[in-house]
């Protein structure tokens, strides 16, 4: 995933990135697709590939080490309280400083904004996200993806798409229609993707349209990729995966925490087998590497 830190141009990137997938076998590619712990990825030593460290979360650094008597961060007003600013430069200002917390934790990705609307009243994270208002909510990510990017440190929207609920989050299906679908759920993501050009994307818990996002091929490659041009890194929530097969297949490149569907074994069987192409591998360890 890129963090804009690279040195040299795009090609020069492409180039080192094709090198590095041309030198890793089948299983350090399905290795790196699923993380190593509960914040890493997997490190590719011999090839000099490092763990990538995320921390969670919208309202501060937490993340990646004892949540009890580890490295101290700032707290930051969550996300209805900056929504209510309607202030895209403070938004910014807020993304620049976490950016500064993040490193303080060691940390190259930050998981948020949450860009979910306020669409009932017993959501139990409204308080992470901005507004009832697409456009507003759009916005202000914008603003902080700008803010944290522009340190160095990725972004990463969530959750993509529909995850305007806690209750059965893990099963439930959310059923929209398509005008409701991009009016409303969808632009905050797309202002994310085409304005605020996110590094990282986080696929939901909940099911959309029958088929669960972190294995959605409409969503995460059509609409995503296809339609809006995104380039980056695909993660799961965490715990969100039910079948790695199928979300490598639908553009999900990380799993996280680590591997609760198929085990990596599973995965290269597939590749052997013919049920799962080797190039969906290889494009997915591409953007983790990148």
């Amino acid at each position: 995933m890129s963090t804009g830190t690279n040195h040299g141009t795009p090609a020069d990137a492409d180039a080192r990135v094709d090198t590095l997938l041309n030198a890793l076998t089948l299983d350090e590619q399905v290795a790196l697709l699923a993380g190593a712990d509960h914040w890493r990825t997997v490190p590719i030593a011999r090839l000099g590939i490092p763990a990538m460290k995320v921390t969670d979360g919208p309202a501060g650094a937490r993340g990646g080490g004892p949540l009890i008597g580890g490295k101290r961060t700032a707290a930051f007003p969550v996300g209805i309280a900056l929504g209510a600013s309607w202030n895209t430069e403070l938004l910014r200002e807020v993304g620049r400083l976490l950016a500064r917390e993040a490193k303080a934790k060691g940390a190259t990705a930050l998981l948020g904004p949450t860009v979910n609307l306020f669409r009932s009243s017993l959501n139990g994270r409204n308080f992470e996200s901005y507004a009832e208002d697409p456009h507003l909510a759009g916005q202000l990510a914008v603003a902080y993806i700008r803010g944290l990017q522009e340190q160095g440190v990725a972004a990463t929207v969530k959750h993509f798409a529909g995850n305007e609920s806690e209750y059965q989050r893990g099963t439930i299906n959310s059923d929209i229609p398509e005008r409701a679908l991009r009016e409303l759920y969808l632009l905050p993501f797309e202002l994310a993707v085409r304005e605020g050009r996110s590094w990282a994307i986080m696929s939901a818990y909940n099911r959309l349209h029958g088929t669960y996002c972190s294995e959605n091929t409409w969503l995460l490659t059509s609409l995503l990729r296809e339609e809006w041009g995104f380039d980056g890194l695909v993660m799961s929530d965490w715990g969100a995966t039910n079948d790695r097969i199928a979300g490598v297949r639908a553009g999900m490149d990380l799993e996280m925490p680590g591997s609760r569907g198929a085990y990596d074994d599973e995965v290269v069987a597939a590749v052997e087998r013919g049920d799962l192409a080797e190039a969906d591998v290889n494009r997915c360890a591409a953007r983790v590497v990148e």
